[in-house]
């Protein structure tokens, strides 16, 4: 098995010394897959770039030993990797598929953007001749995300013997939204997917892509098969890390620093689709109309860097503050401050706020899936109450045991947190109990098995 990627499983850092560290990666494909790879007792490949310089050099010296997988990552210029994933990758496929452009100002497709998508041709043939050149006759090959959209099609071109499925991450855009492209970029895009089977995490997304590939294409093209394959939350994983030292005395500081209030938790990346802005409007409205509330809850959020490089995504992170300073100004106390950012990266404090939230506020404009709102009900201890936006993938699986959010009415989403501060004991126990019952069923396990089982359609 090959696994293709933009980001491997493991970080490389070179300490002063000279040597090398090695670190885990970020991200859900790496957290989904790697332990399931290292366990696996066949051996598979994963090929990804370099994010940096130390990453190459610590692999080219053998940094870390044995990790559990054949790991090969690919040099790309960084010039090249500026614009195949800054520019083309985050800035145009990640704002299309999730519906947040600004249609009057962006995007703008200009010669800069041509420039930039000869560049996300360019690192797409890259992952895809190296795939090509290490695979063995027959191999299943699983392409992860919208950076790497064209490898299927690249790679069938060059191995047609290989059993490839890829598999996307994110929403998929609309008909509508498809049309924004430059016509020759959408049908690039939509007949590489087509060329076999394609993943998503939900029907919807699923349907989406097949309207969308439909328009572009036409009424004849044909359109391989497609699939809808949620991910689970590794469970197991969960609750070693809420057990660690590092979780426990993370959870003594966040005892300290909310006391006996009520918590409202959110744990996002810091970008315009997590809709963290609203959210933050919701709470002040909650304040506003409910009085006795104030001084009695918190607002933890979790939100940590994301995309920094993007003046976008710079920008909304400086609103995201404001309007969180903004309402401390409107209500905080000596002794009660309403909104608490944290901005560190930090996982085992994010699991240790899972366990003690009472309400988990996840209100997306739109999301492929959003696994916290998986993770948080699998080890929390307090029947935490979980506001989930219906614009979540994971709203699909968990929407008989949620409030639903609407991501785009700030009265809606202010009642849903009232209701939720509010709920009776024994309905709490009752809705937490089926929450994690639907939050369980499905593991990265089954996810996996669901994509080997269509890589072979």
């Amino acid at each position: 098995m090959i696994v293709v990627s933009h980001r491997g499983p493991y970080r490389f850092r070179r300490s002063e010394d000279g040597s090398f560290t090695v670190h885990r990666g970020a991200g859900g494909v790496v957290s989904a897959l790697g332990p399931l790879l290292l366990e696996s007792r066949h051996p598979a490949t994963w090929i990804a770039a370099a994010l940096s310089p130390e990453d190459a050099d610590g692999l080219d010296a053998g940094a870390g030993g044995d990790l559990g997988v054949d790991l090969r990552l690919l040099r790309i210029d960084p010039a090249l990797h500026r614009k195949h994933y800054d520019v083309v990758s985050n800035g145009v496929l990640w704002y299309l598929h999730h519906g947040i452009f600004d249609a009057v100002r962006r995007p703008r497709f200009d010669i800069r953007f041509r420039e930039a998508w000869d560049a996300y041709v360019t690192v797409n043939e890259a992952f895809a001749q190296a795939t090509a050149d290490v695979a063995a006759p027959a191999e299943v090959v699983l392409v992860q995300d919208y950076q790497l959209a064209l490898v299927p099609a690249l790679l069938r071109a060059r191995r047609p013997d290989l059993r490839v499925v890829h598999f996307t991450h994110t929403p998929f855009a609309t008909p509508d939204q498809i049309r924004m492209l430059p016509v020759d970029v959408a049908r690039s895009l939509c007949a590489s997917l087509a060329a076999g089977p394609a993943g998503f995490h939900t029907t919807r997304w699923e349907r989406a892509y097949r309207a969308s590939a439909r328009e572009v294409l036409g009424a004849d093209a044909a359109i391989g098969p497609s699939f809808a394959a949620s991910l689970g939350p590794d469970a197991g994983a969960l609750h070693e890390v809420a057990a660690s030292p590092e979780a426990r005395a993370a959870s003594g500081r966040l005892a300290d620093l909310v006391g006996d209030r009520l918590t409202i938790l959110r744990i996002d990346r810091m970008e315009p689709a997590k809709n963290v802005v609203r959210g933050f409007l919701a709470f002040d409205r909650l304040l506003e109309a409910r009085p006795g509330l104030r001084g009695r809850v918190v607002f933890l959020a979790l939100l940590y860097p994301s995309r920094q490089g993007l003046p976008e995504y710079l920008a909304y992170a400086a609103e995201v503050e404001q309007t969180a300073g903004r309402v401390n100004e409107r209500w905080a106390t000596r002794d009660w401050t309403p909104i608490l950012i944290d901005l560190e990266d930090d996982y085992a404090q994010s699991v240790a706020a899972m366990e003690r939230y009472d309400v988990l506020f996840v209100n997306p404009v739109k999301d492929g899936l959003n696994l916290v709102a998986k993770e948080g009900p699998l080890v929390n201890r307090r029947d935490g109450i979980l506001c989930l936006s219906r614009e979540a993938g994971a709203y699909d699986e968990l929407a008989p045991a949620v409030s639903m959010l609407q991501p785009f009415d700030i009265e809606q989403m202010a009642v849903a947190l009232d209701d939720a501060c509010s709920t009776p004991l024994d309905e709490r126990a009752e809705r937490a109990a089926r929450l994690r019952e639907l939050a369980a069923a499905r593991t990265p396990a089954d996810w996996l098995r669901d994509l080997v089982d269509h890589a072979g359609e």
